[in-house]
């Protein structure tokens, strides 16, 4: 492995494995500040137990969290110093923000936590929104970073200085919006349909009915609201993505040939030297239509784009086709939950629609992964689009592999420690929330 493989790929596992831990961490509080609202206004004490077993959980996540992001940010200077060299001074205001953000959440999960019998009622919910909402912002400001890295503005580029920066306008760069919104609504339907998944396995076995029913009810209604809306959100970023990074749209349909009609492809296989898809379906002039509200006007395709500037088209395609499967998936269960919910309450109790969200406990972080696969490699060559290539930013520092090992055995021992945590938080339901 050379060193710039092997500092792409401690990259690509660092990031795999904090997007998870990012992902509980943003909206897990506004799940447990719900259950926390109901046990205020009902005084059923099934939601006092659930947000207290829940709040073990954002604890736990908040410190894997905060340690996988400090790891972060040390990596970006180790691995990439000539990309923080110049884009810092231009994008360093959403990171410092989201430092910001990081602290008060920390001091509001302090005081919800140790708040229980001390604090008003209140002021004690007030405490858990403000994790909640604390989490929201700092997950923005971070793809707002991100979405820099795909639509660079706010400075000029002359010469190859970075020159009359403005970093309002970075921050608030033309795809920082769509591309916040559909994190933020995959960061909800994953850690819903996750902690709803859970829950179900937990009824289907029997355990502790009541406690596991009410809080299965709150996380599978964040987790499906945010998957019927998902394709909306999907809609804007694709659209946005033909306007700043037409590579990446062509490699995530893996649309070669300028056509009219520029046909939708469903599934296939990419044939990069034969610059076909075997085995996919195609529907002509749906590409078209979703880029541009007609089915007869073509999509300018990979042959528009010279070679050596398109990314890896196999892995973008597939990550992509995986990405609105599994969204596909989520929202059709998402349509069955509201039906059984308001036209099917039988439903609810039966195994086969318990089966159903217990197997799609892990459906949206594979999809979330999948999207990432889909924003990171869809980007390639360039670490700043058509600015700075990624083999340009690399560290001259030889030896990377050794770092590459060392941090990936961090973030494995990072997630075995989450999973025995959790698992003994749920054993523990039985003495400690459901007495």
């Amino acid at each position: 492995m050379n060193d710039f493989l092997a500092a792409r790929s401690q990259m690509a596992i660092s990031l795999g494995f904090h997007i998870i831990y990012s992902c509980v961490g943003m909206v897990m509080p506004l799940f447990m500040a719900v259950s926390h609202y109901k046990w205020i206004k009902t005084g059923d004490p099934v939601y006092k137990n659930i947000t207290q077993a829940w709040s073990k959980g954002v604890a736990i996540f908040f410190a894997t969290g905060a340690v996988s992001g400090t790891i972060l940010s040390f990596e970006l200077g180790l691995l990439w110093p000539k990309f923080m060299e110049h884009a810092g001074p231009i994008f360093g205001m959403p990171f410092s923000l989201e430092g910001v953000a990081f602290f008060i959440e920390a001091i509001a999960l302090g005081f919800f936590l140790y708040g229980w019998n001390r604090f008003n009622k209140w002021f004690h919910l007030f405490t858990g929104l403000i994790v909640g909402i604390s989490g929201i912002i700092s997950g923005i400001l971070v793809v707002s970073a991100n979405s820099w890295m795909n639509n660079p503005t706010g400075f000029d580029f002359v010469n190859g200085q970075y020159l009359n920066i403005d970093p309002i306008k970075a921050m608030f760069n033309g795809s920082w919006f769509t591309e916040a919104l559909h994190m933020s609504l995959a960061a909800f339907s994953a850690t819903g349909f996750a902690v709803a998944g859970i829950h179900a396995l937990m009824i289907a076995m029997k355990k502790n009915i009541l406690f596991h029913t009410k809080a299965f009810k709150i996380a599978i209604i964040f987790g499906a609201v945010a998957a019927i809306l998902q394709p909306f959100s999907g809609d804007l970023s694709a659209k946005n993505a033909y306007k700043t990074q037409p590579a990446k749209l062509g490699a995530m349909e893996a649309y070669y040939h300028t056509v009219p009609y520029s046909p939708l492809v469903i599934g296939g296989i990419p044939d990069t030297a034969a610059k076909k898809v075997n085995y996919g379906i195609e529907i002509p002039g749906l590409l078209s239509f979703l880029v541009h509200d007609n089915f007869k006007e073509p999509v300018n395709g990979l042959d528009k784009i010279p070679v050596q500037n398109q990314p890896p088209v196999t892995i973008t395609h597939l990550a992509f086709e995986l990405m609105i499967a599994i969204g596909s998936a989520m929202m059709l269960l998402g349509l069955i939950y509201f039906t059984a919910l308001w036209k099917k309450r039988s439903w609810l109790s039966k195994k086969w629609f318990l089966n159903l969200f217990i197997w799609a406990t892990p459906f949206g972080f594979i999809a979330v992964e999948a999207g990432w696969t889909v924003t990171e490699v869809g980007r390639q060559p360039w670490i700043i689009q058509g600015i700075m290539r990624t083999s340009q930013a690399v560290t001259p520092m030889p030896g990377i592999h050794y770092s590459f090992y060392l941090f990936t055995a961090v973030y494995f021992t990072l997630s075995i420690a989450v999973i025995v945590l959790l698992s003994r938080q749920i054993k523990m339901v039985p003495e400690l929330y459901d007495r």
